[in-house]
């Protein structure tokens, strides 16, 4: 990468029950090695975080790296979103969802992106009134487990997800949803709704399996009611994408979803949002994102 190249590395120090504070200095000093200035922000609240990014955008930077976990990934998105900042992000975090669609899995893929050049056009979700999200939105079940998930102070990692989702099993009840797209309007009675620009949430479940960052267009999964010894059949598949061969389970492809009907909270990278009824549409190349050879 050429020498001209100035970077912000934005540290969420309590990212990963402290991971991100402990590797800052290392993460700072490979960094080094690679571009020409860097800057060092350190935010210890969501607040500070999202101001950092937008002062660190706005200063110019040509990348921002943020070292910390989707939470601070979700707030340099709405800084870095339609400028020409990069976004790199080093995972320490619980889920790392957006780390991993852009294949920097760790600092060794950051420096390596950063000295090979590789950047690429991302798209980005936008919640009409709301924010831009980068992975995926959720309002239902899922969102009721990362409600949950967040609560929960053990385990870390997606285990914790896991214990969730067996939790929120006890509550489960269908709401009447509404989903209207450019092309078609579906009503069912549903126990969740994930629409996805990236595959995966809630450290690594690919709800929305066949999601691309580049086509311009959100995967939509669709959970209609169903008994819950059949969802608790159907849990394992989420692992691996093969639930999206449930007759139970509807998948759409769309620019903008609208949701509505039921009283559900909704999730987008993993942060609250306001609830349902919300609209949303897929911003193609909304991003500049650093990623990985693979």
């Amino acid at each position: 990468m050429s020498t001209s190249t100035r970077a912000a590395l934005l540290v969420c120090p309590t990212s990963g029950k402290g991971r991100a504070a402990r590797m800052a200095g290392t993460v700072a000093e490979r960094l080094r090695g690679v571009v020409d200035r860097l800057d060092l922000h350190v935010a210890a609240s969501a607040e500070g975080t999202a101001e950092a990014a937008r002062r660190a955008v706005a200063d110019g930077v040509d990348v921002l790296v943020v070292l910390g976990g989707d939470g601070g990934a979700h707030l340099a998105v709405q800084a870095c979103a339609q400028s020409s900042t990069a976004l790199a992000v080093v995972p320490a975090g619980t889920g790392n969802d957006l780390a991993t669609a852009l294949g920097t899995t760790s600092v060794d893929d950051v420096v390596t992106a950063l000295r090979e050049g590789h950047r690429a056009r991302f798209d980005l979700g936008r919640v009409e009134h709301g924010p831009w999200f980068a992975t995926v939105l959720c309002a239902g079940f899922d969102s009721a487990v990362n409600e949950r998930a967040n609560a929960m102070r053990w385990p870390a990692g997606p285990r914790r997800y896991d214990l969730a989702i067996l939790a929120e099993l006890a509550a489960l009840r269908p709401r009447r949803l509404v989903v209207e797209t450019e092309d078609e309007v579906l009503e069912l009675d549903a126990l969740l709704v994930a629409v996805g620009n990236t595959t995966s949430y809630g450290g690594g479940i690919p709800v929305c399996p066949d999601a691309s960052t580049t086509d311009g267009l959100f995967d939509l999964t669709v959970v209609r009611a169903t008994p819950r010894r059949t969802l608790l059949r159907m849990l394992p598949t989420l692992r691996t994408g093969r639930h999206v061969d449930h007759p139970a389970v509807r998948t759409l492809r769309a620019r903008s979803a609208r949701l509505s009907g039921p009283p559900w909270v909704a999730y987008a990278d993993g942060e609250r949002l306001s609830g349902v009824p919300l609209t949303t549409t897929c911003v193609p190349g909304a991003l500049i994102a650093v990623t990985g050879a693979g």
